[in-house]
């Protein structure tokens, strides 16, 4: 779970701090999406930049300084992708600039990217699938790659040409759900698709009015997504279809600061139900994810404490390694892996693949039982 270290400044009175505290809140929150956490580095520069002690330039050369003279990276170490990125979602979040056209969004993901991925600012030139866990494995169906461009600018004019006049707030926020779905669906970058959405989408709002800052994104961003993969699956056969609802709670709670639940666990194809935001059984969840509450399996209390300690940290939701294990549990390295074996052993953690090798995620339905006790 994300641990926002800006919420004091967004509940602030002073207008600068507050808008500040946002962008940074926000620009670090998205990481999630890819699993990714940013370091404590970029905490403090982002701070100082709250704080009025560094502009926001300062803040892109202290981060670029600081990895320019770091040592060679691991291979499976992406924070620096996590510290990079997040400086430059604040800076664009920061600027009041904004135009309603793909080259925006195309400029966006270059902005974001450049440096990171060769393929920054650049429509993919091939075709995509991704097992996605909400959907149990399955892909949602991206964009024909030799279609992408003509597709994303016919859903920019189709958006360009509505109306919102006359609409009730309900069927303005369904309007958006399908617009800002429609427009991810497309994915016509082959990674950072995610942030580079979702940063355009507050821009959009902010054009039509919406301040569109709190914290929402931060600590949903990967509700936010699951949200935008369920509104783009249909499964006839068994009985699913594509639906906005997730994703218009996620906009009321952004909008109109709703307290609408975001529960990425009612989102998973296998526990769907008939649109009522009911509580999941999970006690039965647990039987079927072999009955395992955490206090119940036999290891020693400094066991149990490190798992804890760690699953407090990361949750569900974000991948880790072996060197987040050792820095969160303060243990070593070999008895950071030593940790990950047991936990592994025991169907505590599963293996996610796409984030290089070593990366592990809690299993979804342990939630509830290393919360308890």
């Amino acid at each position: 779970m994300y641990q926002d270290p800006f919420k004091e400044y967004i509940k602030q009175t002073e207008p600068n701090k507050k808008y500040k505290g946002y962008a940074w809140s926000t620009a670090i929150g998205l990481q999630a999406v890819d699993g990714l956490r940013p370091s404590e580095q970029l905490i403090r520069t982002a701070i100082d930049n709250i704080e009025g002690n560094i502009s926001m330039d300062d803040a892109e050369k202290r981060i670029e300084s600081y990895y320019a003279a770091k040592p060679e990276k691991a291979e499976d170490d992406r924070t620096e992708e996590a510290d990079k990125v997040s400086v430059r979602i604040a800076a664009i979040l920061s600027e009041k600039s904004f135009s309603f056209a793909p080259s925006e969004y195309i400029g966006i993901h270059k902005k974001l990217f450049n440096g990171i991925y060769k393929h920054a600012g650049k429509i993919r030139d091939y075709n995509i699938t991704k097992k996605e866990w909400v959907l149990d494995g399955a892909t949602v169906l991206y964009g024909n790659a030799a279609e992408l461009r003509e597709t994303l600018e016919y859903d920019f004019s189709e958006e360009k040409k509505f109306s919102y006049k006359g609409l009730s707030t309900d069927e303005i926020i369904q309007h958006l759900a399908h617009f800002i779905s429609r427009l991810w669906q497309i994915h016509i970058f082959g990674e950072g698709n995610t942030r580079t959405t979702a940063v355009f989408f507050i821009k959009y709002l902010r054009s039509l009015g919406y301040d569109a800052t709190n914290d929402i994104f931060a600590e949903n961003a990967w509700y936010f997504r699951n949200a935008l993969v369920r509104a783009n699956y249909t499964d006839l056969k068994n009985d699913i279809h594509e639906t906005t609802i997730y994703l218009e709670k996620f906009i009321r709670n952004l909008l109109l600061d709703e307290n609408n639940e975001l529960k990425n666990r009612y989102l998973h194809i296998v526990n769907r139900f008939d649109g009522q935001n009911m509580a999941i059984d999970t006690k039965n969840m647990a039987i079927r994810n072999k009955n395992m509450a955490i206090d119940e399996l036999k290891f020693n209390i400094q066991t149990k404490t490190n798992i804890k300690k760690l699953y407090e940290r990361v949750g569900t939701e974000i991948v880790f390694g072996r060197r987040d294990v050792s820095n969160i549990c303060g243990i070593s390295y070999s008895a950071a892996g030593n940790l990950i074996s047991k936990m592994r052993e025991n169907g505590l953690i599963d293996e996610v693949k796409g984030y290089g090798k070593g990366k592990y995620r809690f299993c979804s339905f342990l939630g509830p039982n290393l919360t308890q006790g």
